[in-house]
């Protein structure tokens, strides 16, 4: 058996493994050994390897790597809220393939092409590890546009938490709001935070 390649990065897929080299038979001995971890179906991480904030954000990221980390996903990142969410929520352009991923679980929502990396940033997951995910302003307009879906109260909690931040950008919540439709109730939603 091949020993485990030190230039395998510490989350790979099935196809880095070949190219690195790697039979099947041994990527599957390493795993049975507990020197590799399967994320996913096809996605691996080193037992080795520095330990990950999110691992289920990084192995969703390497299912789907066009997709971009958003709503209430990107709003636990951002500390925008203090939900628990059950699974990876995900953004995909319209009219792209939608990710089919058993584990982790996974909600993807279908965003418009033209503003589809608008606000579009990267965190690090894991170590040296970043995956695509919309900005903390971006966040909090996507949570006001699916206010009827998650609750009022995640939306307005996602502002206030934003706007208590230093260097928060109320311009640029209407900037996006704009871009995405959502002005009125955006603006509405400032009007009243201002107020008290």
């Amino acid at each position: 058996m091949k020993e485990l390649n030190e230039s395998l990065p510490s989350t790979f897929t099935t196809e880095v493994s070949r190219a690195h080299g790697v039979h099947p038979r041994d990527l599957y001995a390493w795993r049975d050994q507990g020197r590799i971890v399967e994320l996913s179906r096809g996605v691996f991480r080193r037992a080795d390897a520095p330990p990950a904030s999110y691992p289920d954000m990084i192995a969703v990221a390497h299912r789907a790597p066009r997709a971009i980390v958003c709503c209430i996903s990107a709003a636990v990142i951002h500390d925008l809220t203090d939900e628990m969410l059950a699974s990876v929520q995900i953004a995909v352009p319209k009219r792209s393939h939608t990710p089919v991923i058993a584990y982790p679980p996974v909600t993807v929502f279908r965003f418009d092409e033209a503003t589809f990396e608008l606000g579009l940033t990267s965190f690090e997951a894991g170590p040296g590890e970043p995956v695509r995910i919309y900005d903390a302003a971006r966040t909090v307009v996507d949570l006001m546009r699916f206010r009827k879906r998650f609750g009022e109260p995640i939306a307005h909690t996602a502002l206030h938490r934003y706007l208590t931040v230093p260097g928060a950008r109320p311009a640029l919540l209407l900037e996006y709001a704009e871009a995405l439709g959502t002005f009125g109730p955006m603006r509405a939603a400032l009007d009243i935070v201002s107020a008290r």
